[in-house]
């Protein structure tokens, strides 16, 4: 075997090309990396924790095909080894490594040209595990930050603001009742960045060239293949992901990873990414934005056929053919149309009932919809009812950045108060937010740390907050108690009751000649629902044959009423005759606080009035036909 350089004792020979990366054969290492033609290229490899390289080893009479160059290094102890190319005299860090070195500290500044590849030894045993599956009307999703999930020091977590806290907190996840996570990007990206840059302008674009903390993660320079160092407690994020992972699967839980790709990404690239984090990590699914990633290419892909693909819209007619149905709907719409008109019927605003209920029952059959009332871009769901204006002083940009359109209310008095009137109307309306979501069909999705009332001052902006603003406050106050409980509550209650999730989009029609249509809509009259401008009431019913039609024998479920009052006024309802002996009873109440809001099973008072009912204002009330 021919020595290329003179320093490394181990034997060269030409490379097996199987795309770009470091692959390991045994005992032998391949290094593959693209190159323009005629370009030079040398692999430089470096000891552990020293500057300068022990070895560079000349591309150029390498494996070649295309503008792909590989060696393969026999024998290299990669547990030793760190890595770097050398193109046309610039030093660059493999843009496909599985680990980056450097970057272990999180907002330390360093350059690029200091950080360096490493090889990933060995195999993770992953017992058997495999993705879920799990059908998107299944699923209750949350949305979380990593770093902030877990960093503040209410957490009561060993290893804050990393993958192995997150882990420790799979308990309160499932017992909450979640079965799906998503996280904003978890791969190596640079959290220091020049405001310079035109893809971060877009959130701060009144900037001086400052640079700031990138606490969200959407960075133009990103090592899309490696986990970020900084989120590990341990000395190795690759396995302490695979960890995570593993554990979330064990407990039922379904894991999402969201990445941007900024303009002029390749489609290359996102292809192998995508496909690299499917088959070595195991994740369920990725939330892609669709400007700048081939998702179309994606929804194509034999490879992730069965991998959860979220994006803003898809152009289903180039992926299937006409009126073809997929088997497993892996795609899903994830955009802010729900969020936007549900909250606006939330607070109140006129003309919004077609909207809203177009919304509830949305769920087409060739693709899922993510529905949510808050997200990290936005505010939460405590500002959402308790600011009227944005509050982004402390981002630097003189409150300029962000959204100004938030169709937000505060209640009657900006930011925090003492007022208990106004503190019981609040309470009142996230309750009220939260029953808007969760009966709704489709997936929803809650934003991390609105189920215990968590505000971020009204930030509604905080991309570069990497504090208090940001991380979660785990305060278990009673007023976060009883929230929590409530939002428990009403994640079994949706799971209990089929109705709420069905697995295709209701049709407003009497399919089944059981006397009932699937879904229908009422007002001050039984079977006619006032869609005026002006109403802000409306009373939905759900006919639990239909469910029951969907689901297994043992999931037969009762009729539902739910008579919606956003005004603020008190208004009357009209209630449909039931078939048989059944009554209307009391399922739940979003005038009253935690678990007294929502009656246990086999518990609802019977009303005494069974033609009609009278809805408090801001009020929603579920009904059961028992």
């Amino acid at each position: 075997m021919k020595k290329w350089d003179k320093n490394i004792q181990h034997d060269i020979k030409e490379g097996i090309l199987q795309g770009p990366g470091v692959r390991k054969l045994g005992e032998d290492t391949c290094f593959t990396v693209a190159v323009p033609d005629k370009k030079t290229c040398s692999l430089l490899l470096y000891r552990k924790g020293r500057k300068e390289p022990e070895a560079a080893i000349s591309m150029e009479g390498s494996g070649q095909y295309g503008d792909l160059r590989s060696v393969l290094v026999k024998g290299l102890p990669a547990d030793r080894y760190e890595y770097n190319y050398e193109i046309e005299g610039k030093v660059v860090t493999d843009p496909y490594a599985c680990r980056i070195a450097g970057r272990e500290s999180f907002g330390k500044p360093v350059k690029e040209e200091e950080l360096r590849g490493r090889i990933c030894p060995g195999v993770f045993d992953w017992e058997g595990d495999r993705p879920l599956r799990l059908p998107y009307e299944e699923v209750v999703a949350y949305a979380a930050h990593v770093r902030g999930f877990t960093k503040h020091g209410t957490s009561r977590v060993k290893a804050k603001g990393t993958f192995a806290g997150l882990q420790e907190k799979i308990p309160y996840l499932k017992e909450l009742g979640i079965n799906q996570l998503e996280l904003m990007p978890v791969y190596e990206f640079s959290e220091l960045a020049s405001m310079d840059s035109p893809e971060l302008k877009k959130y701060a674009p009144l900037d001086g060239g400052e640079t700031r903390i990138n606490y969200w993660g959407y960075s133009p320079k990103a090592y899309y293949f490696a986990p970020k160092a900084s989120y590990a407690a341990s000395d190795n994020p690759v396995q302490e992901l695979k960890e995570l992972v593993k554990e979330l699967h064990k407990n039922g839980i379904e894991l999402i990873l969201e990445f941007y790709f900024p303009k002029g990404t390749k489609a290359s690239l996102v292809l192998s990414c995508i496909r690299y984090w499917v088959v070595e990590y195991h994740i369920d699914g990725v939330h892609i934005n669709r400007d700048n990633a081939p998702v179309e290419a994606l929804a194509q892909d034999p490879l992730l056929s069965h991998t959860k693909i979220l994006s803003e819209c898809f152009a289903l007619d180039e992926i299937y053919e006409e009126k073809a149905v997929p088997a497993f709907r892996n795609l899903a719409e994830y955009n802010d149309g729900f969020m936007l008109d549900a909250r606006r019927f939330l607070k109140g605003d006129e003309g919004q009932l077609a909207a809203v209920t177009s919304r509830a029952r949305r769920n087409p059959a060739r693709h899922g919809v993510i529905n949510y009332m808050a997200n990290h871009n936005g505010f939460t769901l405590m500002d959402l009812v308790s600011y009227d204006e944005k509050h982004n002083e402390a981002n630097g940009e003189a409150n300029r950045d962000g959204s100004s359109v938030n169709y937000s209310w505060n209640c009657g008095e900006e930011g925090p108060s003492r007022k208990k009137r106004l503190l019981k109307l609040r309470s009142r309306q996230l309750r009220n937010a939260f029953v808007i979501l969760l009966l709704s069909q489709g997936t929803p999705l809650i934003y991390a740390g609105d189920e215990r009332g968590n505000s971020q001052s009204g930030n509604n902006n905080a991309w570069c907050q990497d504090n208090e603003i940001s991380w979660i406050p785990w305060k278990t106050g009673k007023q976060q108690t009883k929230l929590l409980e409530f939002v428990k509550g009403l994640i079994a209650f949706r799971k209990a009751h089929p109705v709420f999730r069905q697995s295709r989009e209701l049709q407003m029609m009497d399919y089944l000649s059981c006397g009932y249509p699937d879904v229908s809509y009422h007002g001050k009259q039984a079977w006619f629902a006032d869609f005026e401008n002006y109403s802000r009431s409306v009373g939905i019913l759900y006919a639990g044959g239909y469910a029951e039609a969907e689901t297994k024998e043992e999931e037969k479920d009762d009729f539902f009423y739910v008579a919606y009052n956003m005004h603020w006024m008190p208004h009357e309802f009209a209630l449909p005759g039931l078939p048989g002996d059944r009554k209307w009873r009391i399922a739940l109440d979003t005038g009253l606080e935690g678990m007294d809001a929502i009656s246990a099973e086999g518990q609802e008072v019977i009303l005494k009035e069974q033609r009609q009912v009278t809805v408090p204002e801001r009020t929603i009330l579920v009904l059961a036909g028992k």
